[in-house]
């Protein structure tokens, strides 16, 4: 296979347990990203990795294929090196399970550029803010980019920061959309990583990639999302829906 799209769901969310299962429009969040993910182009399949009966019984229920990992993993990366290891595949996509407003063009993007670019080993998605007000959400990742688009840095802080004396009166900002995409030899590099320093301070894991050295390839989307951390994001998630009348 080509390009493989995996998506981590653990039920025991530490900002809110079960989240993967909460019901948006009469469907769990888990099946509304793993039907978006379905839509994509260039995915050869779509796996459910999660460590709970209870969430891989509602995946199964609605038709997705599932494999059970370990309950020890404290990450998705490690979750989903796990299922991709003993398979033949180019490309894996790293699909968060929180994330219902998920775009399939987005996964079709990033596995592209993986596909046809030997250079790049890592990518993700960025997202122009239009929004102000979320410059100052901690839940909402921004990312700086150099001019060919890799990733300069990863904040929960509002970056760049715009000094008083600056003559660039708006200065662009980017959202982080976190769907990752690697070759299956560069997500093993990744898993062995030391935690960075970074890391720790931003609650951030790809920094620790930053950190070391390497490089991750930022695509634009024109489309937004909401992911899912507390409560609160899921209210946001449901009145969207509300609004597109599904």
């Amino acid at each position: 296979m080509d390009v493989i799209g995996v998506i981590p769901a653990r039920y025991s969310s530490t900002r809110f347990e079960g989240k993967v299962l909460a019901n948006i429009a009469g469907k769990p969040m888990i099946q509304h990203v793993w039907e978006r993910a379905r839509q994509s182009l260039l995915l050869d399949d779509v796996i459910i990795a999660c460590d709970d009966e209870r969430v891989a019984a509602v995946a199964r229920e609605f038709g997705a294929r599932v494999v059970m990992t370990a309950k020890a993993h404290t990450c998705g990366t490690d979750r989903i090196a796990q299922v991709v290891n003993p398979m033949d595949v180019k490309v894996v996509i790293n699909i968060q399970g929180d994330e219902p407003l998920l775009h399939p063009t987005m996964i079709d993007s990033v596995a592209r550029v993986l596909l046809e670019d030997a250079q790049v080993s890592m990518a993700t998605i960025i997202k122009r803010i239009d929004n102000p007000a979320v410059l100052n959400d901690p839940h909402v990742v921004k990312v700086v980019v150099d001019k060919n688009n890799f990733a300069l840095y990863f904040s929960r802080s509002p970056i760049p920061f715009r000094a008083q004396n600056s003559d660039v009166a708006n200065p662009v900002y980017y959202k982080h959309i976190g769907l990752y995409g690697y070759t299956k030899d560069f997500l093993f590099t990744f898993k062995n990583l030391t935690v960075s320093a970074l890391e720790k301070t931003e609650k951030l894991e790809q920094l620790r990639v930053l950190e070391e050295g390497y490089k991750i390839k930022a695509i634009e989307t024109k489309y937004d999302t909401i992911g899912v951390d507390t409560s609160e994001d899921l209210e946001k998630v449901k009145e969207f829906f509300k609004k597109e009348g599904r």
